[in-house]
């Protein structure tokens, strides 16, 4: 079964669905490696104007698959693959939008971050609990301090705590949220607006976004990537994600 699907909605619109319901559609460098390709691939595309990126089964994504980042060999792999994912979305010629339920956890709350327009489904659980795991949520905070104020950044990131769709979209994490069943009809409706304007307008608008920052996304995500790759090397992630897949409390002091 491929852990990717990519339909075309209309001929300006690509859906890309996450597909790995049975793991919650945690991320491989093979799942991640296909979304680079399906991302830029549609993005490339002439008449293309919009990705909708949701997840199939329960939830759009969990972060990353922790039975593949306990093995040390891929922890770099693993690590470059998310911030290239990250970059890839950004940097998207198209408008992304994220149609998130379920729950979108960590480097899945991350992918969420990284699209330009979120709608979530009520009840939707979003966090970023890395801290929990030994792990430091750097790659996603380049997204976060441009969305959020600092102090909801600091709950996020240092609390670990998931929150819901409703208090998501108060701190400007979502911009709407519907019931599940109103999921894609409103990614749908926004992607409609999209189509109304003027598409090299919109293209340069999303440059002058990223513009206006004192540095680029690329930028942040390298930067973050180095803190990131420190906290996966060292014994608290391996304690952290050991923890996670044996379901027991990690063992901080030891």
């Amino acid at each position: 079964m491929p852990v990717l699907l990519v339909e075309k909605l209309t001929p300006q619109i690509t859906v890309i669905t996450l597909n790995r319901p049975e793991r919650r559609n945690s991320l491989t460098i093979e799942l991640l490696n296909d979304l680079i390709s399906a991302v830029k691939t549609a993005s490339d595309q002439p008449n293309e104007r919009v990705i909708i990126l949701r997840g199939a089964g329960a939830a759009f994504c969990t972060g990353l698959d922790l039975k593949e980042a306990a093995d040390q060999r891929k922890a770099h792999a693993t690590a470059e693959m998310v911030a290239k994912t990250l970059i890839t979305l950004a940097e998207a010629h198209v408008v992304t939008i994220a149609a998130v339920h379920g729950a979108a956890v960590a480097g899945g709350a991350g992918i969420m971050s990284a699209c330009d327009f979120v709608v979530a489904a009520e009840k939707t659980k979003i966090g970023y609990p890395e801290v929990r795991r030994g792990l430091v949520a750097g790659l996603v905070m380049t997204f976060l301090r441009r969305q959020i104020g600092e102090r909801n950044l600091r709950e996020l990131v240092l609390g670990g705590e998931l929150i819901d769709a409703a208090r998501a979209k108060e701190i400007g994490l979502v911009n709407r949220v519907v019931s599940p069943d109103e999921l894609m009809n409103e990614a749908q409706k926004f992607a409609n607006s999209v189509l109304q304007g003027a598409p090299n307008a919109i293209a340069q608008t999303k440059r002058l976004v990223e513009e206006l920052w004192s540095s680029s996304v690329k930028q942040d995500v390298e930067r973050a990537l180095k803190h990131h790759m420190q906290a996966r090397e060292s014994h608290e992630a391996r304690e952290g994600i050991a923890a996670f897949n044996e379901k027991r409390k990690p063992n901080w002091a030891g």
